[in-house]
C-alpha cells in the first residue's frame, strides 16, 4: 500500500489538555517516516493555529503547515468586510481577520450592525455574552457555530465543550446555528483544498464517532476510531451503526493505528 494522508484529531488522540497520550508522538514520527502525510485536525476552535503547532511541538510533534482548526472553516463561512460578534478564543478571532471581516468589540454588539455571530469553545462565556449574542441572532445576523461538540475530553474526564455554548446561544435565539467544523462540509472543503484533495484510502482517527467517525464518511476515507478520548473501552463500535458510521479499525490509541497501517502496507 502507497503511503495516504493521516487525519488525525487532537484532543483525546494525541493528547488530552496537551498532555500527550503515550507512544502518539512516536506513531506520528514513525507515520512520516514511511512517507504518511499527518494532517492534524481539530474541533478545538479556541487557539491560534500557531499556539496549535507550537503546543505540538513541545511534546515532540514539528507541525508547521499541518494544522486544521474549526476556527478556519468557520471563517469559511464569512465574508470579506462582514462584522462578526465573536464568541469564542483567539484562534476564532485569528480566521476571522484573516478572512478580511471584521470582529466587532461585545460592548458594541447592541449598537453595531452584526452580519454574523461565531460561537468556539471558551472559558469566559456568562449570561452577558449569551445575552448580547442571542441578541444579534434575533436582529438578523446568522448563527455560525465552529462545533458543536457537547464536551471535551481532559485528563480528568470530560468538560463542557463548544457545542454546549452554542447551544445555549441557539435556545436564546429560537434559531438553528450552521456547523463549521467535523463532520461538516465547511471543514471537508478545508482538509482537501490543504491537501489538494483526499484518496479514499486516507484514514481519519479519532475518538468520537458522532464527530471524527462521520467527518470520515463526509470526506469518503477511512475511519479508525480510538480508545484514548471520550469512548471508552467496552462501547461496541457497533453501536454506531445506525448513526452510519463505518469503523474501518477499533483500537486502543494512535500507536495502534500506526502499527496496523505499517502492517497492511
Amino acid at each position: 500500500m502507497s503511503p495516504v494522508p493521516v487525519l488525525c484529531d487532537l484532543d483525546g488522540v494525541v493528547w488530552l489538555a496537551h498532555r500527550p497520550i503515550t507512544g502518539s508522538a512516536e506513531a506520528i514520527a514513525e507515520l512520516r517516516a514511511r512517507g504518511h502525510r499527518v494532517l492534524f485536525v481539530t474541533n478545538n476552535s479556541s487557539a491560534t493555529v500557531a499556539e496549535q503547532e507550537r503546543a505540538l511541538s513541545a511534546v515532540g510533534v514539528p507541525a508547521v503547515g499541518d494544522v486544521v482548526t474549526s476556527a478556519l472553516a468557520g471563517a469559511r463561512l464569512v465574508e470579506a468586510g462582514e462584522r462578526v460578534l465573536v464568541c469564542g478564543g483567539p484562534g476564532v478571532e485569528e480566521a476571522i481577520g484573516a478572512r478580511g471581516a471584521i470582529s466587532v468589540p461585545h460592548d458594541a454588539a447592541d449598537s453595531s450592525p452584526i452580519d454574523a455571530v461565531m460561537v468556539g469553545f471558551h472559558r469566559h462565556f456568562d449570561y452577558e455574552i449569551m445575552r448580547r449574542a442571542a441578541g444579534a441572532v434575533r436582529r438578523g445576523a446568522r448563527l455560525i457555530a465552529t462545533n458543536d461538540d457537547a464536551t471535551y475530553p481532559t485528563p480528568d474526564g470530560p468538560i463542557p465543550g463548544g457545542g454546549s455554548i452554542v447551544a445555549a446561544i441557539a435556545t436564546a435565539a429560537g434559531v438553528d446555528p450552521v456547523i463549521a467544523g467535523k463532520p461538516y462540509t465547511a471543514m471537508a472543503t478545508v482538509v482537501r483544498d490543504l491537501l489538494g484533495g483526499l484518496p479514499a484510502d486516507a484514514v481519519m482517527v479519532g475518538d468520537r464517532p458522532s464527530t471524527d467517525g462521520l467527518f470520515a464518511r463526509t470526506l469518503g476515507c477511512r475511519y479508525a476510531l480510538v480508545r484514548s478520548g471520550v469512548t471508552p473501552v467496552g462501547v461496541s463500535s457497533a453501536d454506531f451503526d445506525a448513526d452510519g458510521v463505518e469503523v474501518h479499525v477499533d483500537v486502543a490509541d494512535l500507536a495502534a493505528v500506526a502499527r496496523w497501517l505499517i502492517e497492511s502496507s
